[in-house]
């Protein structure tokens, strides 16, 4: 675990450059398995339990729209906008994401599990019970968010921070880490895996308050 005196050597993760064209609304029925959309624009859609697994969204800006129980596994987000998203039981498993923001959503038990994500920024938002287990995640940002018990067990994360979020009961376990920052986390509370927090960055006051749980993993007790 990296400490204060190596902080200049923490590599920032590269956020998305999301440079929209003129969209077209998008004047579609339904999502459609292995669709292809490019250069469209989703606003306040109802594509509950729709499924679109394996589609293409390429230069698109998906807004306000319904996302619950919608079947998006092996989706593909590329110099995308999704903002202000709302749903329950989301599938994104197995899906890639590049270049992409995803603002202001509120999300909960979204399935995002073995999916990978490269220059992505989540900021702000809640969301619930994320499942990125077995994830790989590069260059991704979480700023301003709520994540509530999210699982990242056995994920790869390399060039992640938190910044200004709060990240409460996160389960770690198992994660490999390289220039992880948690240092600007408004709030961290681990569940599990402090262990595998090699490779991460945290602040003098994180450590003060992990050092519980680092010393039960340790085996130390600690006695008046």
């Amino acid at each position: 675990m990296a400490g204060t005196g190596q902080r200049q050597t923490v590599k920032a993760a590269r956020r998305p450059e999301v440079r929209l064209p003129e969209l077209a609304v998008w004047e579609g029925g339904e999502l459609e398995p292995d669709g292809d959309y490019d250069g469209l624009e989703f606003t306040d859609r109802d594509l509950v339990g729709q499924e679109g697994i394996g589609a293409r969204f390429m230069d698109c800006a998906v807004r306000r729209c319904a996302l619950d129980e919608a079947g998006l596994a092996k989706a593909r987000f590329l110099d995308s906008v999704l903002e202000g998203v709302r749903g329950v039981g989301t599938d994104l498993s197995g899906s890639s994401w590049r270049d992409v923001e995803l603002v202001d959503a509120r999300l909960g038990g979204v399935q995002l599990h073995g999916a990978v994500l490269e220059r992505v920024l989540v900021r702000g938002g809640k969301i619930d019970y994320l499942n990125l287990r077995k994830a790989r995640l590069k260059d991704v940002v979480f700023e301003g968010c709520v994540l509530v018990e999210p699982d990242f067990g056995g994920a790869v994360l390399e060039r992640v921070e938190f910044r200004d979020c709060a990240v409460r009961g996160v389960d770690f376990s198992g994660v490999r880490m390289t220039d992880v920052d948690l240092r600007a986390a408004a709030e961290l509370r681990i569940a599990r895996g402090v262990e595998a927090l090699g490779g991460a960055v945290i602040s003098p006051g994180q450590l003060f308050d992990l050092a519980p749980a680092m010393a039960a993993q340790l085996g130390v007790r600690v006695l008046p």
